[in-house]
């Protein structure tokens, strides 16, 4: 643990971390990689759901179409990630439904290459969240599209500490498994950033963990535990769960 004189310093390489990990956002580099860093993970969606939510009103304000300004928002996203977290998702659709024992399945998705499984959830995850940015910038809510951006990065860190790893290998492994008490702190710092939009925001972080908990139940049952793509997965779906909710509320 570090001391006080410490604090600030583990503070800022945890954040310097957390967005090395999960972003493509220029940020000075560190070797400071401990998995207790996961508390800064929402800060990472707090910056890739600004700039989203950006695009979407500069598209709108330039005149384009609404549908344009949704895919602005999704091109943002990936732009920022570098399709981390697709790339996830893509990989556990393919293992986990494109394999019949926990060896196939994980072997699948190490396999770099995406089948069937991981097309169709790729662009059935990108037609349903350019559905509802559709619908949230149609209305102009774009605290929303920010807040799902962050809640949608802690269930992350809760699976990771509640899941065993899978495998004996793999991104989930090289990071390390975080203390209960530093995903509840991501999962304080995700609430205390959308605060602001009050029962909205709760409602959103009761979907997002929802659809978290169903990914972590099936690859629990799959698998036997969490990887990388288990992870990416989890924020995807917790992503889209968000923002249908806020959808479902405000239009």
């Amino acid at each position: 643990m570090p001391s006080k004189d410490d604090r600030p310093v583990w503070l800022l390489a945890d954040v310097a971390s957390a967005f090395g990990l999960l972003s493509r956002l220029p940020f000075p580099q560190t070797r400071h990689h401990r998995p207790e860093a996961c508390w800064a993970w929402p800060l990472v969606g707090l910056a890739v759901g600004s700039l989203g939510a950006a695009a979407g009103w500069g598209a709108l304000a330039l005149g384009l179409p609404v549908g344009l300004a949704a895919a602005a928002v999704l091109a943002a996203g990936v732009l920022c990630t570098g399709a981390l977290h697709e790339d996830g998702l893509a990989d556990t659709a393919d293992g986990l439904f494109g394999g019949w024992t926990r060896e196939r399945r994980l072997e699948i998705m190490k396999d770099s290459h995406i089948g069937s499984y991981g097309t169709l959830a790729l662009l059935l995850m990108g037609l349903a969240v350019w559905s509802v940015l559709v619908a949230l910038l149609s209305v102009g809510a774009y605290g929303a599209i920010l807040a799902a951006a962050v809640l949608s990065r802690a269930p992350m860190a809760v699976v990771m500490a509640a899941l065993p790893y899978a495998r004996a290998d793999g991104l989930s492994r090289r990071v390390g498994r975080p203390s209960a008490l530093a995903a509840a702190a991501a999962l304080g710092m995700a609430l205390a950033l959308v605060a602001p939009l009050g029962g909205l925001a709760g409602a959103m972080a009761a979907a997002a963990a929802l659809a978290a908990l169903a990914v972590a139940l099936i690859a629990r049952a799959k698998i036997g535990g969490q990887t990388g793509d288990i992870l990416g997965a989890s924020q995807q779906m917790a992503h889209l769960a968000a923002l249908s909710m806020a959808a479902a509320l405000l239009t």
